[in-house]
This record gives structure tokens, C-alpha cells and sequence, in this order.
């Protein structure tokens, strides 16, 4: 699943993949990510939806805006040569494009996301939590 952001986040255009799993009816998702807030999901989720939903209030520009507006169908890495994603060996641009590429849903309407809060100072502090500060 792919979570596509605006310009700002990360002060680029990459999304934020996750890997979303099934425990049964329900999904879950793990992240790579050094921030707290956007890594593992316990499958509780009765759809892919539902999960890209729990990360809304995360997806945040460094103004405090939330940026998360859609995501994508959930994508099998079987279909995709190991050497392209786990070993480093390969070019992974061409998954990053076939993942971008990906039919995307909207989350919210464009009058819900005028109408969403930006995070407050606490929020935004919460947010700093990193596995591996610069140093």
C-alpha cells in the first residue's frame, strides 16, 4: 500500500509504503521508518482503508499540516525480483514507479481536508521522537 503525500513532507514527492499484512479478516501493516508514530500497525483493521486512516494524523509537512490524502490496493512483492528490494544489489526506482503508479483512493473530500486541524505545539513536539537522532 502506498501512501502518496504533498510536496512538503519529507521535502520531496516519495511515498511512504507500507507493508500491509492479513491476520485473518484483518490488517495490519510494518513500516521502515525512523519516526515513532509511523511504524508497526496490530492487524485490528477490517480494511485497507481503515488502516491508511490510522496514519492521517502522522502524515504531517513541518508546518503542522496534515498531508495524507489517499492511498493505494495492496501491492504483492512476490510479483517483483528480491534484488530489487531487500538486497540493495538493483535499482529500486522501478518498484517506486510501478508502487506510484498504482490506482489511488481518496480519504477524505476536499472540504474535509480544508477543514483539518493542524497539529498543535504538543503534537508536534510528540513527533521528534526518532529511533536515531542526528547526531
Amino acid at each position: 500500500m502506498v501512501f502518496p503525500d504533498v510536496q512538503r513532507f519529507f521535502q520531496a514527492r516519495y511515498p511512504h509504503v507500507v507493508a500491509p499484512f492479513r491476520r485473518g479478516r484483518h490488517w495490519g501493516a510494518v513500516s521502515k521508518s525512523n519516526h515513532a508514530v509511523l511504524r508497526f500497525r496490530d492487524p485490528v483493521y477490517r480494511s485497507l482503508r481503515e488502516l491508511a486512516m490510522s496514519y492521517l494524523h502522522e502524515f504531517r509537512d513541518a508546518d503542522g499540516r496534515k498531508t495524507l490524502r489517499s492511498y493505494s490496493s495492496a501491492f504483492d512483492l512476490r510479483q517483483v525480483d528480491t534484488d530489487a528490494w531487500v538486497t540493495g544489489e538493483a535499482s529500486c526506482w522501478d518498484l517506486h514507479d510501478r508502487l506510484a503508479a498504482r490506482r489511488h483512493h481518496p480519504l477524505m473530500t476536499k472540504a474535509q481536508a480544508r477543514d483539518l486541524l493542524d497539529a498543535d505545539a504538543c503534537e508536534r513536539e510528540a513527533a521528534k521522537v526518532v529511533d536515531f537522532p542526528r547526531p
